[in-house]
């Protein structure tokens, strides 16, 4: 069974090397992606569970424990939430293209930060991974990112 993971927002894609942060740039928390936004409209990836929830980033687990993680800008964390709204709670069970969080990364890039946005599969092998869009890509929000080969 294969899992498409869809772009949580519309943009262009990038490499995830291409992340001015080692975690993701490395594949530290695993393999993915990251797409530039141009839209402030974030939206669930793949049908699932927020099991986690922070305003500038967010894990969805699928029913067969998957999990995928959407991020955000880099280093929004500092934020602290403000230019962030949530329409969900963690928790919640969301399906595929979902509300999730409104934000506008001009404003992110006006700070002096990136507004790039990873999407990676936690824990995942790299050669299960495939890239559904490769970089250069324009992607709409809900369009296939990335495909996870499963048993």
């Amino acid at each position: 069974m294969t899992l498409i993971v869809r772009s949580p927002v519309a943009g262009t894609v990038v490499p995830v090397a291409d992340v001015p942060d080692p975690v993701f740039a490395e594949g530290m928390v695993g393999p993915g992606t990251a797409v530039e936004p141009v839209g402030g409209r974030v939206l669930a990836p793949v049908d699932g569970r927020l099991v986690k929830l922070h305003p500038h980033a967010c894990v969805v687990q699928v029913p067969s424990g998957q999990a995928v993680l959407v991020h955000l800008g880099v280093d929004t964390v500092r934020l602290a939430g403000e230019g962030f709204t949530l329409h969900v709670v963690e928790g919640d069970t969301v399906r595929t293209g979902d509300l999730l969080v409104e934000w506008d990364p001009a404003a992110i890039r006006a700070q002096g930060l990136s507004a790039l946005c990873p999407v990676v599969l936690l824990e995942a092998r790299t050669e299960e991974v495939r890239l559904s869009a490769l970089p250069g890509t324009e992607v709409a929000a809900g369009d296939p990112l990335l495909e996870l080969e499963g048993p």
